[in-house]
């Protein structure tokens, strides 16, 4: 069975290529080997889809090359995915620094998709894995389901993060199979395991939150901390992890907006335990097991000028090590992936083999939290969409 472009990946990045290519009057295959199309857009957000982010820049996103996803974007930009969202009387909302959620069902985003591609005559086979690709004049691919031969390929795989939704290396295979680099992959935006010498009080903590300034080397993230039963988890976290380097400490700022010396300082004639006086300031939970393991805790009075700076230096640049996160099964992306070097920024064809594309996170470009990596996959599918 011959087409024109055989799409490999039913997620955002594959359906949304296919729904372009189709309006070119493409004949469009796409294969995925799940028995759903866009799994993994059904569980983001909660149920509702954080399905791009209005201030998408070329900053929010890690690359080898840095510059690789500026056209990509340029292009296709977060404000025309909105307008298409818009087109479907899709109901959104803000939740907050510019993410933009279904107000419903991010179950309507992959309606929208699978709309989009039927309009543009697309062919979507569920339960169709591919086994073997082989290239002569055209692409040939093997799939428990038959032989199917195309033009163009696409490879909109995905990366390794959630394999109980049924990701895997498939995309990685194919690339080194015609000998295109890949940067080393590694789970990205996931939360954070304590090492074991780290104090157990902490460990007790889970379900407890507080606002923080996480920081590696010059990066910072502003927002909320969650502990965990085996570490640290929230917002702030699951950013920082996509830049954490093995053996570098995090440092947490627990008081990013206050002097912590002034208020300690305002407060040292004041007969109160010094973990009783945090836990106004910091959750309690947290500021009794800090005081216990970190700093100790006596009535403020009791404490000279030096001392109180110690700790306020402790409250503003509190170190901890990780020695490994919690993988692909809690990871919300894959960071790496085909090298850019192999890709074309425009149309994000390979350089060294005709016809063969590369879209979404397969690729190494990795998002922010907050809508980043689905504006990508918007982006790099409508890029190759133009061009297949």
């Amino acid at each position: 069975m011959r087409f024109d472009v055989v799409i490999i990946g039913a997620g955002a990045a594959g359906l949304f290529c296919a729904a372009q290519a189709g309006k070119r009057g493409r004949k469009v295959l796409v294969l995925e080997h799940n028995a759903q199309v866009g799994r993994k857009i059904i569980i983001s957000g909660g149920g509702r889809c954080n399905f791009t982010n209005v201030n998408a820049r070329p900053e929010n996103f890690i690359s080898q090359n840095p510059h690789f996803c500026k056209s990509a974007l340029a292009r296709y930009t977060p404000q025309n995915f909105v307008e298409l969202v818009k087109k479907y009387r899709i109901e959104f909302y803000e939740k907050k620094l510019g993410q933009l959620f279904c107000r419903d069902s991010s179950g309507q985003i992959v309606e929208m998709l699978i709309d989009e591609c039927r309009r543009a005559k697309v062919e979507i086979r569920t339960n169709c894995s591919a086994k073997n690709i082989f290239k002569n004049d055209l692409f040939e691919i093997e799939t428990d389901q038959g032989k199917f031969t195309c033009e163009s390929l696409v490879i909109a795989s995905g990366g390794l993060s959630i394999p109980q939704l049924g990701a895997t290396d498939f995309g990685y295979r194919i690339a080194r199979q015609f000998d295109l680099k890949i940067v080393e992959t590694k789970p990205a935006l996931v939360p954070l395991v304590f090492q074991n010498s780290f104090p157990a009080k902490f460990k007790s903590l889970a379900g407890v939150s507080l606002d923080a300034a996480v920081s590696v080397g010059k990066t910072t993230f502003c927002e909320n901390i969650l502990f965990t039963h085996r570490g640290l988890s929230g917002p702030a976290i699951l950013q920082i992890s996509s830049y954490l380097k093995r053996g570098e400490k995090i440092s947490f700022n627990l008081l990013p907006t206050k002097n912590a010396f002034e208020i300690l300082q305002n407060s040292k004639e004041s007969r109160k335990e010094l973990g009783n006086f945090l836990g106004e300031i910091l959750p309690q939970r947290f500021a009794s097991a800090f005081c216990e393991t970190i700093t100790g805790s006596k009535p403020l009075k009791n404490y000279s000028e030096k001392e109180l700076k110690a700790i306020a230096e402790k409250l503003h640049a509190w170190q901890i090590g990780f020695d490994e996160t919690e993988g692909n099964r809690k990871a919300e992306v894959t960071l790496g992936g085909v090298s850019t070097d192999e890709l074309s920024s425009k149309t994000m064809e390979a350089k060294l083999v005709k016809n063969l594309y590369f879209i979404g996170e397969v690729v190494d470009v990795t998002g922010w939290l907050g809508g980043y990596n689905f504006q990508w996959a918007w982006s790099s599918g409508f890029a190759a969409g133009e061009f297949v």
